[in-house]
């Protein structure tokens, strides 16, 4: 028999359809009878990671306090696995121009997590590129193309990319509009001591209800990345690395 294993799922956060997100990796995790998860809307139960093997996080818009940030960063330091999902590493704010920055203020959180997000062009259809095909992650996994949200993000920390695409153009909306030739990260993993995190850009999904005060009813939902059977076998693969022990 296999022993218990720990986690701690926090999904939170705003336009996103947070709640299907949330059962979907809630049924993921439930094909593993030994893993114990505690669902919460944010970080604040620190205490509950001593416990845990491992974090899952699907927010947008959501950062712990910096005293969370750094009971994370210890518990990271001491072997703890962190598996991060779609908008963790956002920070947006609407600026009097309508367009959305992302501003720099969380530094300590963005470090950990090794990016943050900074703009997406429209939702459409793009290619991701195996770049390391030897990683428990990726290994017989073939490149592929999606129809997903695109983060681009920028680098904040030493990053080994497993999954990558390229992008060129406008992100309309953000103020980091253009973007000059680049090659955007999707999947990755970060090393902090004895942990590690595990990153993986694509999943952005939207009901009719998660755009409160903007859109009362939005008429088509997304589910992106959400239709693909390889998105799901990458959370799988995720949630397996994340159950193991050591890095």
């Amino acid at each position: 028999m296999s022993d218990r294993i720990d986690a701690h799922f926090v999904a939170a956060g705003k336009y996103h359809d947070i709640d299907f997100a949330r059962l979907e990796v809630l049924k993921l995790l439930a094909e593993h009878p030994q893993i114990r998860t505690t669902v919460a809307c944010d970080y604040s139960d620190v205490e509950r990671l001593e416990a845990c093997r491992f974090l899952i996080t699907y927010t947008c818009d959501m950062m712990p306090t910096e005293a969370e940030a750094k009971a994370i960063r210890s518990w990271l330091e001491r072997g703890g696995k962190w598996l991060a999902l779609h908008g963790t590493n956002s920070i947006l704010v609407f600026t009097e121009s309508g367009k959305v920055d992302t501003p720099d203020l969380r530094p300590d959180v963005m470090e950990m997590l090794g990016t943050q997000f900074k703009a997406h062009p429209p939702i459409g259809q793009f290619k991701v590129e195996v770049v390391n095909h030897d990683h428990e992650l990726t290994r017989g996994i073939e490149d592929f193309e999606v129809i997903d949200e695109l983060y681009l993000s920028n680098t904040s920390a030493e990053i080994d990319t497993l999954m990558q695409t390229r992008f060129e153009g406008e992100a309309t909306g953000f103020m980091a509009e253009q973007w000059e030739p680049t090659a955007v990260p999707i999947v990755y993993t970060r090393a902090i001591g004895e942990g590690m995190v595990s990153y993986n850009a694509l999943g952005h999904c939207r009901g009719h209800y998660d755009l409160p005060g903007m859109v009362d009813f939005y008429p088509n939902p997304e589910r992106c990345s959400w239709n693909y059977g390889v998105y799901y076998e990458l959370l799988r693969r995720g949630i397996s690395w994340a159950m193991r022990e050591g890095l």
